[in-house]
């Protein structure tokens, strides 16, 4: 995220640290690679300075980040930590760690890391400079209404707009579930900026969310498909969809 930030030349430091927990595929569960959790947060930056807040901006922000799904996948051939580096983080063991150093795992993590931030740059540059797509009633985005829930600003909402459906609709872990870690790691910031997978505060996130979400971590399994588009996402928002596991994840519920 912060490369990213820095080629368009608008660094984010406090959203940038904030951003740690999302490493190892939301907080080392495996899941997205945090570089593309990240690259999105950077890019729905560069798309509220663009174009504001509100739905065209949080639309806009959803294909930006189908972009960048689809530069990651082409570079790293999948999507998520676990597959990449063949190590699950939550649980990893000694043995693991060492075999993973020893194949040149951190080598190569670095090297993904490098190759992505400029193809992310440009990915979120073009989708950036196509037509609008038409805007939809909001709410857009999942995880938008979530920040908003959270009395998110303007920029921040924009940010987290194109995580929705598992990061740009493409099915992965709940894109809402990464915004809610992303702003509890804001507003309650880990001391020294060390990335700690068992902070409590992010811990109860996760505790609320899988009991919202019947124990479901990814957004395919928990809508039961994939949204076929920014409109489709946002009738089944429209209609009610995710409003518990929103509710839980910005502790509304009593």
């Amino acid at each position: 995220m912060s490369v990213v930030d820095a080629a368009f030349e608008r660094p984010l430091k406090t959203e940038e640290e904030a951003a740690m927990p999302l490493a190892g595929g939301l907080l080392g569960n495996g899941y997205q690679c945090g570089l593309l959790w990240g690259a999105t947060l950077a890019a729905g930056a560069e798309t509220y300075r663009q174009l504001g807040p509100g739905p065209q901006a949080e639309a806009a922000a959803v294909v930006t980040a189908q972009r960048l799904v689809d530069a990651f996948r082409a570079r790293a051939r999948h999507v998520d930590c676990s597959e990449i580096t063949e190590v699950e983080w939550k649980t990893v063991s000694k043995g693991q760690a060492l075999k993973f150093v020893a194949r040149g795992g951190p080598v190569g993590c670095f090297r993904l890391a490098a190759d992505y931030a400029p193809l992310a740059f440009n990915a979120a540059n073009a989708a950036l400079a196509e037509p609008p797509v038409k805007t939809p009633v909001p709410p857009v985005s999942c995880a938008a209404q979530l920040a908003q829930a959270m009395g998110a600003s303007d920029l921040h909402t924009v940010m987290a707009a194109g995580l929705a459906g598992g990061i740009g609709l493409c099915g992965g872990a709940c894109g809402a579930l990464g915004a809610a870690i992303w702003l509890t790691g804001m507003a309650r910031p880990q001391a020294g900026g060390k990335l700690d997978y068992s902070n409590p505060a992010l811990t109860a996130v996760i505790e609320r969310f899988l009991a919202a979400s019947d124990y479901e971590f990814e957004c395919a399994a928990i809508v039961g498909r994939q949204f076929e588009d920014v409109a489709d996402h946002a009738e089944y928002l429209r209609q009610g969809g995710c409003s518990r596991i929103i509710a839980a994840l910005a502790n509304q519920e009593g």
